[in-house]
């Protein structure tokens, strides 16, 4: 079993290596067992799986991966969390620690590489501001991935699962479903973290669509829209539209396009489903390109 998942573990290393929380980086790290157990459980993980861990820290979870995983690669942008990697890890086999920037990686090349090319799991404790900007990162290459399992501030989480016409409803909850099912798996309260975080976290596990829910004509101009649409959330979804300035429509055009859906022309962004944002782009997408 891994040695880390507790306070006394993760303090014994920190100390050994003299390592200091670096602020730019959020770093939390995990010393609740049972929610690592809980984490790991929810990820579905097997021995048949590769899994590409981002944010490994000190290696808490990294361990408990490496038992269940057939291979675990592991991308840490910290070069002071390196060496402690190294350590950690030593006892493992089946495990590569990568140090750079997830969002610069190539991750084709890497499951190529380390799973030649079938689809990965990915696991990940992300800091807040970094979490939209990885999620969508992966989704929007198209790299092969059966899942992604990660822990997010609460309120996040509560945005990738929300529909229409809830105030967390918005472009993340579009992009999300897009994609993937999300499930809420775990609450973590803030307790379970060195250094205490100011807010409680849950992990979500978003579980790829194998085909997309809705058929769109262009995926960049289907999130060009959705995007725009709630850019002002307070203003209508035309006025949002219009002052875009990279979509090629008028006024006119889009107030006519929400007709013809039987839509309102003073409609908000977060009264429509993905569906009608996928049939809007569409219809928006064809008079702009005449398709």
């Amino acid at each position: 079993m891994g040695t880390l998942g507790n306070p006394a573990g993760t303090i014994a290393v920190l100390q050994k290596y003299g390592f200091n929380f670096q602020k730019k980086f959020g770093q939390n790290f995990l010393i609740d067992g049972r929610v690592l157990d809980r984490i790991i459980d929810a990820a579905e993980i097997t021995e048949d799986d590769c899994v590409l861990e981002i944010g490994p820290g000190i290696g808490t979870m990294t361990q408990l991966l490496c038992e269940r995983a057939r291979h675990v690669v592991a991308v840490e942008i910290d070069s002071n969390l390196i060496p402690i990697l190294e350590d950690t890890l030593s006892a493992y086999d089946n495990v590569t620690v990568l140090h750079g920037d997830i969002l610069k990686v190539d991750i084709r090349d890497l499951v190529d590489t380390y799973n030649e090319g079938r689809p990965i799991k990915v696991v990940a404790n992300l800091p807040y501001y970094i979490t939209t900007p990885i999620i969508m990162g992966l989704f929007e290459s198209h790299v092969p991935l059966l899942s992604i399992t990660i822990m997010v501030q609460k309120e996040v989480a509560d945005r990738m699962k929300e529909g229409p016409g809830s105030k967390e409803y918005g472009a993340l909850s579009l992009a999300v479903q897009y994609y993937a099912e999300p499930k809420v798996m775990v609450h973590v309260p803030a307790n379970c973290f060195i250094p205490r975080p100011n807010v409680d976290s849950t992990v979500i596990r978003l579980t790829r669509h194998p085909e997309p829910v809705v058929q769109v004509t262009d995926e960049k101009y289907l999130f060009a829209v959705i995007r725009a649409s709630f850019n002002q959330r307070r203003k209508t979804l035309a006025n949002g539209l219009t002052n875009a300035g990279n979509l090629g429509v008028t006024r006119e055009l889009v107030q006519e396009t929400l007709e013809e859906m039987g839509l309102s022309a003073t409609v908000r962004g977060e009264q429509l489903s993905l569906e009608q944002f996928a049939a809007l782009s569409n219809l928006l997408y064809a008079r702009v390109h005449g398709k």
